[in-house]
């Protein structure tokens, strides 16, 4: 029998098991499918830590999740196809679940799939290579609880450890001498830490919006983001601006491109992160930035060096759940021989195709189509239940549309379901007044 390794329990992972179990639902003859997971639980980030820095094992910390932390996008949009919120919970839910509530909707689809017994918690992998001659990789993994090392071979590696665990982070002039707290927004971890302080953040995307959305939320004195290209342009609180860059520090002094200054306590660096494969040899490693259309990717998920190497997850993200879904489907299929990958020559125009749409995406609006047309291609290659992309690229659309009216009540909205039609509830409480985010009290009627 053929043997698959899994790298990663999150999101990605997950949707990997899934797709394996499903065909094997259906009849197929499966390869035997382990799966490899740094943490004590699947879920990815999802699975919230309080530690930050290094783990129980002295190793890097893989979390990069907050407290009071609700999606920053419309549930809707990233609902399974074969799992929906209602069957999850029993019931139509908000459209703006926080962090516990979307980890319950992860693991419960895997849960009644039974595939947590192809998963080895705390057991990351250490390194993959491959040989020529066999054709088979070997992993490398490390037993935690144990302290033991092992190798086992596999035909086929699945790389689903994501891409938002290991932080960049930039260098500012006078920043070791400056008198406050300086944290990337990995280490990130509650809002209240931060009450009648003025806090300062570097980033434009998505963290600088959402951290510094919470920290006026929990009582920040004031926040101030400062952007490299342009400012996010939202229409912003009292107590909240933009300035351009960030050039400097003297003192607790933070200097901006501009010429202004402002006195800060807090420097939080919402700067991106890197891919980052450790565990993976150059002749393996995947190179890119995050971008709407990875680098060294076939379809975004098939390794242009070596076809039995696969990577899911690997692209700049607004379809979440439902992509890795439709990817993880894609792969399988690969692997059970339904698909068959083209010559070289095929292989390199169809990415060339992707990559020459990509690089004329001007704003969110493009990127979600071109987005949506990426999912579609690949849930009409398999057997992935097909739901309604341009329905779900209007509720994307939606929902820029609200951020851009109130940035700060955008949570307020609820969508209707592309799954099952249903209209979602408002939430019981408006997001600036819900102080609790624990499940219990965002499922209470």
């Amino acid at each position: 029998m053929s043997r698959v390794a899994v790298i990663g329990a999150g999101p990605s992972g997950t949707a990997q098991l899934r797709a394996f179990q499903s065909a094997a639902n259906k009849g197929a003859d499966i390869p035997e499918v382990v799966c490899f997971e740094k943490q004590a639980d699947w879920g990815g980030l999802w699975n919230y830590t309080w530690r930050t820095g290094l783990d129980e094992f002295g190793e890097p910390v893989h979390g990069s999740m907050y407290r009071y932390l609700w999606s920053n996008g419309p549930k809707e949009c990233l609902e399974f196809a074969d799992y929906s919120f209602e069957e999850h919970f029993g019931k139509p839910i908000g459209s703006y679940p926080p962090r516990a509530v979307l980890w319950d909707y992860i693991k419960g689809r895997v849960e009644k799939a039974d595939v947590r017994k192809w998963v080895r918690f705390n057991t990351p992998v250490r390194m993959v290579t491959f040989d020529e001659a066999t054709k088979k990789f070997t992993v490398t993994a490390h037993d935690r609880i144990r302290d033991v090392m092992y190798d086992e071979e596999f035909d086929n590696v699945i790389v689903a450890s994501g891409h938002f665990s290991t932080p960049n982070v930039p260098y500012f002039e006078g920043v070791e001498s400056f008198g406050g707290r300086v944290m990337h927004s990995h280490d990130f971890r509650d809002a209240l830490e931060f009450k009648d302080r003025d806090v300062l953040i570097v980033g434009r995307s998505y963290s600088a919006e959402d951290i510094g959305s919470q920290c006026w939320k929990y009582g920040a004195k004031s926040v101030t983001t400062t952007y490299r290209s342009k400012p996010m342009g939202f229409n912003w609180p009292e107590r909240f601006e933009e300035r351009p860059l960030l050039t400097k520090f003297t003192g607790k002094t933070a200097h901006f491109r501009d010429g202004s200054t402002k006195d800060v306590d807090v420097l939080i660096l919402c700067t991106g992160y890197l891919h980052h494969f450790p565990f993976l040899p150059d002749s393996l490693r995947l190179i890119t930035g995050n971008r709407m259309w990875s680098d060294g990717l076939y379809k975004g998920v098939v390794s242009t060096k070596n076809p039995q190497l696969f990577f899911i997850g690997m692209q700049d993200q607004f379809y979440t759940f439902n992509m890795f879904d439709a990817q993880a489907w894609y792969v399988r299929d690969i692997i059970l021989g339904r698909i068959k990958l083209p010559g070289e020559a095929e292989l390199k125009a169809e990415f060339d195709k992707w990559r020459a749409r990509e690089e004329t995406l001007e704003d969110a609006e493009q990127m979600i189509w071109f987005q949506g047309d990426y999912v579609q291609e690949l849930i009409d290659a398999t057997d992935y239940p097909s739901f309604d992309i341009q329905a779900t690229n209007k509720t994307f659309m939606e929902w820029e549309h609200h951020k851009g009216e109130n940035i700060m009540g955008f949570r307020d909205n609820a969508y209707r379901s592309l799954m099952t039609g249903t209209m979602s509830p408002k939430h019981h409480t408006k997001w600036l007044e819900a102080m609790d985010d624990s499940m219990e009290v965002y499922l209470k009627n």
